[in-house]
């Protein structure tokens, strides 16, 4: 049996709507003065502690799912259950700080995971190139 067609659906595009929100945000704003949940703090410190050495800017997929990866993400994960909503929810994660959601760099994680990266991102200085970017993109077409 297989998974429902009409649910899968209404995950896709609540995950491309999410998508669409936080590119909108990290583009718009100074991204290293972003917050996006009340725990950023806590979050970031626990997730360098754990992943000392992530390269956030331009992930591998194997950074996040190669078995031993799945089982130490897991653990991260499962730690904040009960203080992130949706902790373990389904949402897209972009593999390159410096594109948009799109299929070459784009990913599957849970909540928790793409909420350490995207904080990492942010407090790291890494998503500021999407402001920029953005600005340029607008000077150019006026």
């Amino acid at each position: 049996m297989g998974n429902d067609a009409g649910l899968e659906m209404q995950w896709a595009v609540r995950a491309m709507d999410h998508a669409t929100v936080h590119y909108n945000l990290i583009s718009s704003v100074d991204a290293s003065r972003l917050r996006l949940t009340k725990i950023d703090d806590k979050i970031y410190e626990q997730f360098r502690k754990e992943f000392p050495d992530l390269n956030v800017a331009k992930l591998d997929e194997e950074d996040l799912k190669s078995p031993e990866s799945k089982e130490k993400w897991r653990n991260f994960c499962e730690s904040f259950k009960g203080e992130i909503e949706d902790f373990n929810m389904g949402t897209l994660l972009r593999l390159n700080c410096e594109d948009d959601y799109n299929p070459d760099s784009t990913t599957f994680s849970v909540r928790t995971q793409f909420l350490a990266i995207e904080i990492a991102r942010n407090k790291e200085g890494h998503n500021t190139c999407l402001l920029t970017k953005k600005q340029i993109s607008e000077i150019n077409s006026s």
